[in-house]
């Protein structure tokens, strides 16, 4: 981990759940670190610039006095990210639109904004995405679709400036945070579906794709997410399946009966049972 000494950083979301311990940890790695965020709180530990991420125009301008207050960049970690309820059977609404926004548009614009430092330092940047990015599960179609998108931005980014700067995905699964509130609030906990981890195991998976001698394409935060995202890729059916059959318990269970959102689902799901 020495090789974080005396880098520059930047994070999106900074003061977010991932984004305050990311920031002591990389700190206390030895780099200098500047948070962006909607609403900096006084406890990031960083110095935190307030920014509105889905601004196309207050975007370049906070990157831009972030770097000069770091003094050059080394690396960026688009770790901002905002999830919620949207069953794919439902016209997209605000909900869709804002995580499309934040999830992917933010990450783009960011990174658009950071390149040439990054270019010029022939530095990084790590995409926080999601297993869902992958691995999709249903009644959250805009969390895994804007997930799924920001994978592909990474991806073509690396083809285009993949000689000069390194691109890393890592993907977290379920940790308790603020950004499930949404979802459990219309009965659609992910608890029985989504096995939770802890939020260091994360920090510590972003900071060895940020430390490795060279970027690594794809990082599991987990033995079980490096299991679950090999299934993802190379036995899709059988993936598919598996979610099916773990959504068909719940429902069987009842533990979607309160939740308005997940109506057509369960009132299919008696439909074929009958």
């Amino acid at each position: 981990m020495n090789r974080l000494a005396g880098k520059r950083v930047l994070v999106t979301g900074a003061s977010g759940t991932f984004g305050r311990h990311l920031s002591a940890t990389l700190t206390a790695a030895g780099a200098s670190v500047v948070g962006l965020d909607r609403h900096p709180t006084p406890d990031a530990g960083v110095p935190v610039l307030p920014c509105d991420l889905t601004d196309p125009d207050a975007v370049p301008a906070a990157v831009r006095a972030a770097v000069e207050r770091l003094g050059g960049l080394d690396l960026l970690v688009n770790n901002a990210g905002v999830g919620g309820p949207a069953p794919a059977e439902l016209p997209p609404d605000d909900v869709v639109r804002h995580q499309l926004e934040v999830n992917l548009l933010a990450s783009w614009r960011t990174t658009a904004a950071a390149l040439p430092d990054l270019i010029t330092a022939r530095g990084r940047v790590i995409f926080v995405a999601s297993r869902m990015a992958l691995l999709p599960l249903p009644l959250a179609a805009a969390y895994g679709v804007s997930k799924r998108a920001l994978v592909a931005y990474a991806d073509a980014l690396r083809h285009e400036v993949g000689t000069h700067v390194g691109v890393s995905v890592v993907y977290p699964s379920m940790v308790s945070s603020p950004i499930h509130d949404s979802t459990v609030e219309a009965g659609l906990s992910l608890q029985g579906v989504s096995r939770p981890e802890p939020v260091q195991g994360v920090v510590r998976a972003i900071q060895r794709a940020a430390a490795a001698r060279r970027a690594p394409r794809d990082v599991p935060t987990t033995t079980r997410g490096r299991l679950e995202l090999a299934l993802a890729r190379h036995a899709p059916g059988l993936a598919d399946r598996l979610v099916r059959r773990t959504v068909a318990g719940r429902i069987a269970a009842g533990d979607l009966d309160a939740a308005p959102l997940a109506a057509g689902m369960v009132r299919r799901a008696r439909d074929r049972a009958r």
